[in-house]
């Protein structure tokens, strides 16, 4: 009992924290690293690479909700952010294997629906919550029929099982109050019966997890313009098969500055899954740097000549003075009944696309690749699927804002259309604008926009491919982001 009191005690004092595998996902690839040799290329893996191109045409709700519901399952260990690597596909194999199919490949609907619905029976069962910690300002999930107890403290909340051996500790410290060097010099400092397992320390993050001989705990803490936000998990080893995945899911659920992310919303998972073989990105599908990088975007424009820009009408309703890169924007022409507009921007370096516009309507349900706009002033790459509402072609797919204008590839990498219009008050959850339908002018109608204002359709249909990058590679250096100052 002495031994773990001193464990629930240093957990305590600890404030945010990871399993390694999962902090090892969630920790950025350091800026500069030593030269080493290159590894021989790796042989590509088919049946890999054909689950890869199954899965990443999925809408992003799904591919999200198969890694959660994976999670719950307990195949799978890492951050849930739609893009597809060796743990999404390990864990994928090692569901099927444990449901009677041990053959590899990509499961098919039925089983897809199976695992949605298995993890939402597991969760069910945890009374898994996500909810606002007004004692420490984070968003959290908690598991509750395990952690029933709830009591405040000092600048945050304590949830602990009924017997005492599991406790999620939420923290805050105030504008000067700590510094994360020195919470990471008291977090791993060695312990007569402690051993760090793990720890990484950035600019705005820490965490660290550890052991003793019977505990094991998860802390991390972030740094942000309100002061320092964390929480940590100690409990007993021997429930560790079970409350593994509890700490999976609640480092998953975790947000400390949702009212920043409200203010400044963010693209999920600002990294990719290890194994994948996406950039690293704000994206679940990769981003492109482009010219104006920084600003908060208020549309996405393609470049389709020399200086022009084809863009969203509604963009020039909000901003009467766009920029793009830095460069006065001039409307040369403007069509609000077809919601195109067409920009002038004299010593813009971006490359014109080149790009044909699809010759036919898309079919509802067919998958498509969008390039839109990320809180950081870049682009997002995410997948879609097309629909029709009354007015015409729609668009469902996870867009932010500032992605009027955002320009939708079909699978051929061909102009598919632009999204007309985004709402100027989207919906958000913790901070991010969840899949929606979207009006879409069609491809053919911005061929005839251009047409009439003599810019000739490109020479090539873009860059087709089995994945998301391969599609966008043909626009990506075209695609740019309107700002308003």
């Amino acid at each position: 009992m002495a031994q773990r009191a001193r464990f629930a005690g240093a957990a305590a004092a600890l404030a945010l924290g990871v399993l390694p595998a999962l902090a090892q996902a969630q920790a950025p690839t350091p800026a500069q690293a030593p030269a080493r040799p290159a590894p021989p290329a790796a042989a590509a893996d088919p049946v890999f690479e054909a689950a890869r191109a199954a899965f990443e045409p999925l809408p992003e709700a799904e591919r999200k909700g198969l890694q959660d519901a994976l999670v719950w399952t307990g195949d799978y260990n890492s951050v849930i952010t739609g893009t597809f690597g060796r743990r999404t596909y390990d864990a994928l194999l090692a569901y099927q294997k444990r449901a009677g199919n041990p053959a590899p490949g990509f499961p098919d609907a039925k089983t897809r629906a199976a695992i949605l619905a298995a993890g939402d029976a597991a969760r069910k069962a945890a009374r898994f919550t996500v909810k606002s910690d007004p004692a420490s300002g984070v968003v959290i999930g908690v598991p509750e029929r395990l952690l029933a107890r709830r009591s405040p403290q000092g600048g945050g909340t304590r949830w602990q099982s009924a017997d005492g051996h599991v406790t999620l500790d939420t923290k805050s410290f105030g504008t000067g109050e700590a510094d994360l060097d020195a919470l990471f010099a008291r977090v791993t400092a060695p312990g007569p019966d402690r051993k760090v397992t793990y720890k990484i320390k950035r600019a705005d993050f820490l965490v660290v997890t550890g052991e003793t001989a019977t505990g094991k705990s998860y802390i991390r803490y972030a740094a942000g313009a309100t002061g320092i936000r964390g929480f940590t998990i100690g409990y007993d080893k021997a429930l560790g098969p079970d409350v593994d995945r509890l700490v999976i899911a609640i480092a998953n659920s975790f947000v400390p500055f949702p009212d920043a992310a409200e203010a400044a919303p963010a693209q999920v998972a600002a990294r990719s899954e290890p194994g994948s073989a996406k950039p690293a990105s704000s994206p679940p599908a990769g981003a492109v740097s482009l010219p104006g990088r920084g600003a908060a975007p208020i549309a996405i424009g393609l470049v389709v000549a020399p200086g022009r820009v084809l863009s969203s009408a509604s963009a020039l309703e909000t901003c009467a003075t766009p920029r793009i890169a830095g460069m006065a924007a001039r409307p040369v022409k403007s069509d609000a009944g077809r919601g195109l507009a067409l920009l002038e921007v004299a010593g813009l370096k971006a490359r014109a696309s080149g790009l044909t516009a699809r010759d036919s309507a898309l079919a509802p349900g067919d998958a498509v690749v969008v390039l839109g706009a990320d809180a950081g002033g870049g682009i997002a790459v995410s997948s879609g699927q097309s629909g029709a509402g009354p007015a015409g072609e729609t668009l469902y797919a996870p867009l932010q804002p500032g992605s009027s204008g955002a320009v939708v590839l079909d699978r051929e990498g061909r102009l598919a259309g632009l999204v007309a219009l985004y709402p100027l008050a989207p919906r958000l959850v913790a901070g991010v604008a969840p899949p929606m339908s979207y009006p879409l002018v069609g491809g053919r109608v911005a061929a005839g926009f251009l047409a009439e204002n003599a810019i000739p359709p490109g020479p090539s249909g873009g860059s087709s491919g089995s994945t998301l990058g391969a599609v966008a590679h043909g626009a990506a250096g075209s695609v740019v982001t309107l700002t308003c100052p």
